[in-house]
């Protein structure tokens, strides 16, 4: 092999690295994250003896929660994909990405898609009701500590609403709201 040829090879790695940083600078810039700056640095948090499970909803929450789906708005949250987008897919049949398709999420079992899930999530059981959902999307790592998915979560109650009333419409047989 001669210089020119190994000179191809470097410069081919070194563009597609550059190229990689400019695609992650644009999509940050586009799709900003209140403190998604903190999620890359943040450590995830240790594994302990016992397996962490969801604190269940108080009565109150549950109330405010079906008040907030009630009166989502599925534009806006079809809108707040577009940060999901990056790495999942939305349509029936759907290919995976990085992350699951998320076709008929809204009622189906935690872990059950053909992909890869972290232990943390694939021990979690049970369904992806709008509860979990919420508490998911709000901190995805307090919901299942050890989860690859890297997303620092929506602060906001009803941007989590609208994007759960936007998901709970991909599906065939949409699961009634709360």
């Amino acid at each position: 092999m001669d210089s020119h040829e190994i000179n191809k090879y470097v410069g081919a790695a070194l563009g597609t690295a550059l190229f990689l940083l400019v695609i992650s600078m644009v999509t940050d810039a586009l799709f900003e994250v209140e403190g998604a700056g903190d999620a890359m640095h943040t450590p995830a948090p240790m594994a302990t003896a016992e397996k962490a499970a969801p604190a269940p909803a108080a009565a109150a929450e549950e109330t405010d929660l079906a008040t907030l789906l009630a009166a989502a708005d599925p534009e806006a949250g079809a809108k707040l994909f577009r940060k999901c987008a990056a790495c999942h897919t939305i349509e029936e049949g759907g290919a995976k990405k990085i992350g699951p398709n998320l076709w008929g999420i809204v009622g189906k079992p935690k872990a059950s898609a053909d992909f890869n899930f972290s232990p943390a999530l694939a021990e979690l059981g049970g369904d992806w009701d709008y509860a979990s959902l919420d508490a998911f999307l709000a901190k995805p790592k307090a919901f299942a500590p050890g989860t690859k998915m890297t997303f620092a979560g929506l602060k906001k109650a009803t941007d989590r609403a609208n994007l759960i009333g936007f998901l709970r419409l991909q599906s065939a047989d949409p699961k009634p709201l709360p």
